[in-house]
């Protein structure tokens, strides 16, 4: 069947628009539980839900246990509801698969099946994804990650201010896990209170302008001094380290690389953000800011940073990156201060 985004889903879901198989992979498990939840509060009445409603490990089903629960007609209902996880064991039991893939030809329209495959295997399943409708449940981007935020904080009973949300996306990144956590903290702390920035800077620990991202500005801007000033800052917030740095870094030197050629053929103003914007559409980049906020950054830095200065800043960065890997070196702050220093201003470009 044709694959499904995430938000189409749930909203085919809210319309009553319910398919009789889903098949959910990939990456973001807090998302499959969200998708999960959708469907079975949209499906399952709450008085009948205890009889209506299975949750089982595919892992630990024979073939006959698989057949039974598929079949079994609903109790005083429409449909039921039957959640199947780690279907990834199936590629290990084939009998099990076997029947599983016999059923999804002809699935029954009394029951709504969720197989849910273990952030752990990745990679899609063919024949799962040829018979269920298949939702990739992928890392969300930035912006994606506030409004989720904005979301999840209005069902606990929580107003954030968006500058929040923008912040705490900032400084922990865009690992729901790692949010929901940071949000309940947040929520148990602010009380009736609205969450603002600045108890997200005070209770994360990360202050606003003091983000990975605010450190790679600098380094764009020409402002070495100041880049050097936030190492200290940066490298000692939770989850961040040199290479991390680095990775956020080099991504956005290949990035500026693509836009100042465009830049060189006398594309500006707008149509240049627009480049880098359709650049991130077909690439999807992993770490970076929202895709019209990288856009305007690129179009903005892509004037001062000639072809050589960018050539200059890999090779740098790729020195930098040995330096940190290496056994004997142990000083991050002291080779990323050297980093900076080295490709933070306009140098003169080499032959």
């Amino acid at each position: 069947m044709p694959s499904a985004t995430f938000d189409s889903v749930l909203r085919s879901v809210k319309r009553g628009e319910i398919a009789p198989a889903y098949y959910l992979h990939g990456p973001a498990d807090l998302l499959k539980d969200e998708l999960v939840r959708g469907v079975v509060d949209h499906v399952l009445d709450p008085g009948l839900r205890d009889f209506n409603l299975d949750q089982r490990s595919a892992a630990q089903l024979d073939p006959e246990e698989i057949y039974s629960l598929c079949r079994t007609p609903p109790m005083m209902a429409e449909r039921r509801v039957v959640v199947l996880r780690e279907v990834e064991a199936w590629k290990r039991k084939t009998k099990s698969r076997s029947v599983a893939l016999d059923y999804l030809v002809k699935a029954s329209p009394e029951t709504v099946l969720l197989l849910v495959q273990g952030a752990g295997d990745e990679k899609e399943d063919k024949d799962l994804a040829r018979l269920a409708v298949t939702v990739a449940c992928e890392p969300l981007a930035p912006d994606r990650a506030v409004r989720w935020i904005l979301h999840r904080a209005k069902g606990m009973g929580v107003t954030v201010e968006p500058d929040a949300a923008d912040h705490l996306v900032r400084a922990v990144g865009t690992d729901l896990g790692g949010l929901a956590s940071e949000l309940e903290k947040l929520a148990s702390a602010a009380g009736e209170s609205a969450i603002t920035a600045g108890r997200v800077a005070e209770l994360v620990g990360v202050r606003h302008g003091e983000t990975m991202y605010d450190w790679r500005d600098a380094v764009f801007d020409g402002a070495p001094g100041r880049a050097a000033g936030l190492l200290g800052p940066v490298l000692g917030q939770a989850g961040v380290s040199g290479v991390k740095l680095l990775t956020v870094l080099g991504t956005t030197l290949v990035a500026l690389g693509a836009i100042r050629a465009a830049y060189d053929r006398n594309v500006t103003g707008r149509r240049l953000e627009d480049a880098g914007f359709q650049l991130q559409k077909r690439v999807r980049p992993f770490g970076l800011l929202s895709w019209s906020e990288e856009a305007r950054r690129w179009a903005r830095w892509a004037p001062d940073w000639t072809p050589g200065r960018i050539r200059a800043a890999l090779r740098a960065a790729v020195a930098a990156d040995l330096a940190l890997k290496s056994t004997m070196i142990s000083d991050e702050r002291g080779v990323l201060t050297d980093l900076v220093l080295r490709i933070g201003m306009p140098a003169v470009e080499a032959a």
